[in-house]
């Protein structure tokens, strides 16, 4: 049988050994009846984080960069893309493919330099449905000056 990780621990000599479990408690007592709670109040949206400072060499990670890159991500980031502006690492449209690969979270793709593979969030079909019409809803109202060739866009 393979040892437990503690031992393997201690047998590597590491000196911060897993902690023994603790004791089992008693259970609790039990309690009064709650009164009913109150209707839970909406969930605040989300804050966009701000953009890391530029490295040693100048270059500037998107807001996401080391974050999870889920779909609510990629909706802050699109919403705040001017397509008229440069394309950046801060402007950019995180739902536009090149290649057929997506950005990370710089806007930058896969075989180019300084690409990172993003931290992805939960996937399921339910999810994926979900995503899919709020793009095509994208899609079907695109933004003023979203055009192939606009100055921040990669086609």
């Amino acid at each position: 049988a393979a040892p437990s990780f503690e031992e393997y621990l201690k047998s590597r000599g590491d000196a911060a050994a897993a902690p023994a479990p603790a004791p089992a408690a008693a259970a609790p007592a039990p309690a009064a009846p709650a009164a009913p709670a109150a209707p839970a109040a909406p969930a605040a949206p989300a804050a966009v984080p701000s953009a890391a400072a530029p490295g040693s060499d100048g270059f500037q990670y998107g807001i996401y960069d080391g974050q999870k890159w889920d779909h609510d991500a990629k909706k802050a980031v699109y919403d705040q893309w001017d397509p008229t502006a440069p394309r950046s690492t801060l402007n950019f449209n995180p739902f536009e493919t090149f290649g057929g690969n997506s950005p990370d979270a710089s806007g930058i793709y896969p075989g180019e330099n300084r690409y990172k593979d993003p931290i992805r969030g939960d996937v399921s079909y339910a999810i994926m449905m979900a995503e899919k019409a709020d793009i095509e809803a994208m899609n079907a109202n695109p933004k003023a000056g979203d055009a192939p060739g606009a100055p921040g866009r990669k086609n």
